[in-house]
């Protein structure tokens, strides 16, 4: 299931991200690169425990947090800190698979499980080429290159890539959920559902069919859920 979340930061808050990112301090990726990405990951990142990361991070989760359809898809128990990479000069990211578990920063042990990836574009299409993220799954492979403030989620498991960056600079931040629902087929089913129900609550359409079509959404989130 990839899910597109519009204006998940407006146009000042790109400005003052992006004048953070401007003056950040960028490290090689191969930093966070596990033995498969090691071998196709060309960018830049900015340190996990860096101040700009921590901040912005922050501000992201923020924005997700208070955002309806990120939380209906994604339904997410836990949310690894947001990060933040960028490319140019034909920087890119080749075909991989995101690990399946990842520890939490800041020590302690503490594990998330990664099921769902999200990207949220930072720069305007427009002002770099190249740079598409290209998704796979039983349909063949999708192109998506949104609008800055813009994100996408997709499963973790899926095979995706970066395309080179030939012009311009692309920057983005990218996290993973651990969702409440770990199975991707159960989650599309719960997320086309509580569709449904939002749409008939808008319409002011059959209010005992929304309702209960919202008991029979709850049940099911009850007998999948694994906080």
């Amino acid at each position: 299931m990839i899910v597109q979340i519009p204006d998940v930061l407006g146009a000042d808050e790109l400005a003052h991200f992006r004048q953070v990112l401007q003056a950040a301090p960028w490290v090689d990726g191969l930093v966070t690169a596990g033995h498969q990405g090691a071998a196709v990951k060309r960018n830049r990142q900015l340190p996990e425990d860096s101040p700009a990361a921590r901040a912005l991070g922050e501000h992201v989760l923020a924005a997700l947090e208070r955002h309806p359809l990120f939380i209906s898809a994604a339904l997410p128990a836990r949310v690894y800190p947001p990060m933040f990479n960028r490319y140019e000069g034909g920087e890119t990211f080749g075909t991989h698979v995101d690990n399946a578990v990842r520890l939490l920063p800041g020590g302690g042990g503490a594990q998330i499980r990664t099921d769902v990836s999200a990207t949220l574009f930072l720069a305007e299409p427009e002002s770099y080429d190249g740079g598409e993220l290209l998704i796979e799954d039983t349909f063949g492979a999708h192109a998506v290159k949104l609008p800055a403030g813009h994100l996408v989620l997709y499963p973790s498991s899926s095979l995706h890539r970066v395309e080179p960056v030939t012009r311009g600079v692309r920057l983005a931040s990218f996290l993973w959920v651990q969702s409440l629902v770990a199975e991707v087929t159960e989650r599309a089913l719960l997320f086309d559902l509580d569709t449904s129900i939002q749409r008939l609550a808008a319409t002011g359409a059959d209010e005992a069919a929304r309702l209960q079509l919202t008991g029979v959404y709850h049940n099911l989130l009850r007998r999948w859920a694994r906080p």
